[in-house]
C-alpha cells in the first residue's frame, strides 16, 4: 500500500469506537513501521492559556492564549503534538509532513507561542493516534475510514466543527447521507 502520510482519515458513520467516532485525523507518518496522526476536529475543554499556566510558560500577554487545545488521540495523552505551517528545522524536535506542514513535539515551540511568537497557523494537540504495521490497512478494508489527501486549508482555516465535512467534501461525499451499515463489493 502506498503511504498515506499527509492524508486525512475520516471516520465512517458506523465507527463506534469512543476514541475515534466522528473524527478527522491528519496522518503525519505512514511507513513500514506503522502510522501516526492527530485528531484535528475534537477540541478539549481547555485553551492554551491553561496549558501555558500548567507548564509555567507565562503567556499572559500571548495573542494565542485563547486558542483551543485539541484531543489528538488516545496514545501519549500527556504529550503535546503541535501541527503547524512552516519549516520543521526551526524547532528542536520536528518533522516535515508536507512541503508546508510540520509536526513538532518539543517545548521550544510552546514557549514561542506563549511569548507571542512561533508559527501563525498551528494546532496544539494532546495525544496522538497510532497504528501498528498493517493495523490501519485492516481497518480500511473493514470500511472504518475514508481517506483523502490532506489540505492545509481544512486543517488551519476551517472551524473545527466543519473540518470533517470539509474533508469529505474534497471527495464529493456527504457523510450525513451515508448509512451506518458497511458492505463489501
Amino acid at each position: 500500500m502506498q503511504s498515506l502520510k499527509h492524508h486525512f482519515l475520516m471516520a465512517m458513520p458506523h465507527l463506534d469506537d469512543a476514541n475515534f467516532a466522528g473524527s478527522l485525523i491528519y496522518l503525519c507518518d505512514h511507513d513500514h513501521n506503522g502510522c501516526m496522526g492527530v485528531i484535528i476536529n475534537h477540541t478539549l475543554e481547555i485553551t492554551l492559556d491553561t496549558l501555558f499556566e500548567q507548564l509555567s510558560l507565562g503567556g499572559e500577554e500571548s495573542p494565542h492564549r485563547n486558542a483551543p487545545v485539541y484531543y489528538g488521540g488516545p496514545t501519549h495523552k500527556d504529550r503535546g503534538f503541535i501541527l503547524h505551517v512552516g519549516d520543521s528545522q526551526e524547532w528542536d524536535s520536528s518533522v516535515q509532513v508536507d512541503d508546508n506542514v510540520a509536526l513538532t513535539t518539543s517545548m521550544d515551540i510552546l514557549k514561542a507561542l506563549a511569548d507571542g511568537e512561533g508559527p501563525e497557523q498551528f494546532l496544539v494537540c494532546l495525544g496522538c493516534a497510532g497504528w501498528e504495521v498493517g493495523q490501519l490497512e485492516d481497518e480500511l478494508k473493514e470500511n472504518s475510514w475514508l481517506t483523502v489527501e490532506g489540505d492545509e486549508r481544512v486543517i488551519f482555516a476551517t472551524p473545527p466543527a466543519e473540518r470533517l465535512a470539509s474533508a469529505a467534501g474534497i471527495l464529493g461525499v456527504d457523510l450525513n447521507l451515508m448509512t451506518r451499515d458497511a458492505g463489501h463489493a
